[in-house]
C-alpha cells in the first residue's frame, strides 16, 4: 500500500513539474526575449530609415555625421570633425537629431558676449589706470 502511495505521488509530481517548467519558459519568453525581438525590431527601422547628413553615434560612442551609406556592402563612411571613417551598419548605435547649426550658433553667440564683455573689462581697467595717473601727475606738480 505505501509502494502504490509512492507510485501515485510521483506520478502527480510529474505533472506539476511539467507545469512550473511550462510557467517559467512562458514567463522567460515574456521577461526576456520578447522585448529583445522589439528592441531588435526598432534598431532595424532606424537603420532602414539612415540617410546622409543624420548625426549618429557608433556603438563605441563616436560621434559623427553620415556621408555615404553603402548598401551593398553594409558600410557608412561617417564623417568625424573632417575624418571620414568607415563603418559597418551594425556599428551605429544611436540617430541623434541635432543640426549642425544649432549646435554652431550657441557656441558663437557665447564667443561674442564673452568679447563684449572682454572690451567692458578692459575700458573699466583703464578708466581705472587714468585717475591713478591723473592722481601721480597732480602730486609731481
Amino acid at each position: 500500500m505505501l509502494g502504490n502511495l509512492a507510485i501515485g505521488a510521483a506520478a502527480g509530481g510529474g505533472y506539476s513539474t511539467l507545469l512550473i517548467l511550462v510557467v517559467f519558459l512562458g514567463l522567460m519568453y515574456f521577461l526576456m526575449l520578447r522585448p529583445q525581438q522589439k528592441q531588435q525590431k526598432k534598431h532595424k527601422d532606424m537603420m532602414s530609415q539612415l540617410k546622409k547628413g543624420d548625426h549618429v553615434i557608433t556603438i563605441s560612442r563616436l560621434h559623427g555625421v553620415i556621408d555615404e551609406i553603402n548598401q551593398a556592402d553594409q558600410t557608412v563612411t561617417l564623417d568625424c570633425d573632417g575624418i571620414y571613417l568607415v563603418f559597418d551598419l551594425r556599428a551605429i548605435a544611436q540617430v541623434t537629431s541635432q543640426a549642425p547649426q544649432a549646435v554652431t550658433a550657441p557656441v558663437s553667440a557665447d564667443t561674442t558676449s564673452a568679447s563684449a564683455d572682454t572690451p567692458a573689462e578692459n575700458t573699466d581697467e583703464a578708466a581705472s589706470d587714468e585717475p591713478a595717473e591723473n592722481t601721480d601727475d597732480e602730486s609731481a606738480k
